[in-house]
């Protein structure tokens, strides 16, 4: 790993000097691309939501996320009128441009305009939205925009043992800073979080190219197939991948 550094007045090796600047917090304005629209979580989107989520044929869904699964539409509505106003996470409901119905939630939290950073969250995309284009626009919309605003680090965190979440995070160019072991409690379990994150330098030396590279229509067949693969385009700019492990599994009544 290559680290900037200068020399201080005693000759230590120190961090380069960064002029401060805040960066701008997100706000309701929505994020707009050609495929989906991203705009402030609120209970309107509740029935489109459980619709598309009840129709989602995956038994991972919600393992991995602090909420849900949801009993009932009115259970799933509860929650989301707990968090629509919350600034941190600041909630987003993913509208498809073409049926105007919103088919998942993203956010952004843990930000910290002071120091320039801020994470992408809480990601629950339905089988309507999931390994399709419009979740990558969704995904390259967010970061453009932190960006835009000035932030200068944009963090993905995930269940170590996520693996679905820990490919998405490189194929959209995020490289592996490490695992933290013990970090939090999630419905009741220990949670071994995996560390990425891109920088602004990265964003800016290619992969907001690569992204749009991807998403630009010349990139699919008539029939919808991609031409290039986004992990192609984004591997060449990681610093570092998620090792291969192995994982051993404990019975937990054998504790």
């Amino acid at each position: 790993m290559d680290i900037d550094f200068e020399l201080d007045e005693s000759g230590d090796r120190v961090g380069r000097g960064v002029v401060p600047v805040v960066a701008q917090s997100p706000d309701d304005s929505p994020l707009i691309g050609s495929r989906v629209r991203l705009e402030r979580l609120s209970v309107e989107h509740s029935p489109d939501l459980w619709e598309a989520f009840s129709a989602t044929d995956s038994t991972t869904l919600w393992t991995y996320m602090p909420q849900g699964p949801f009993e009932s539409e009115s259970a799933q509505r509860n929650w989301i009128r707990g968090v629509a106003d919350s600034q941190d996470p600041l909630f987003y409901a993913i509208v498809d441009s073409v049926t105007d119905r919103a088919t998942g939630i993203a956010s952004y939290l843990r930000i910290d305009p002071i120091n320039a950073v801020i994470e992408v969250g809480y990601l629950s995309f339905s089988g309507a939205l999931s390994r399709r284009p419009a979740a990558t626009e969704a995904m390259y919309l967010m970061a453009k925009n932190a960006f835009d605003r000035g932030f200068r680090r944009y963090e993905w965190k995930c269940n170590v043992l996520n693996a679905p979440s820990i490919a998405a995070a490189e194929r959209l160019g995020f490289s592996f800073e490490g695992v933290f072991r013990n970090a939090v409690i999630v419905k009741g379990r220990n949670r071994d979080t995996a560390w990425f994150a891109f920088t602004a330098e990265d964003w800016n030396d290619g992969i907001r190219a690569a992204h749009e590279t991807w998403l630009d229509a010349s990139n699919f067949t008539p029939a919808g197939d991609q031409v290039a693969r986004l992990t192609e385009l984004t591997e060449p700019l990681r610093h570092s991948t998620f090792p291969t492990v192995t994982v051993t599994f404990r019975d937990a009544s054998e504790a």
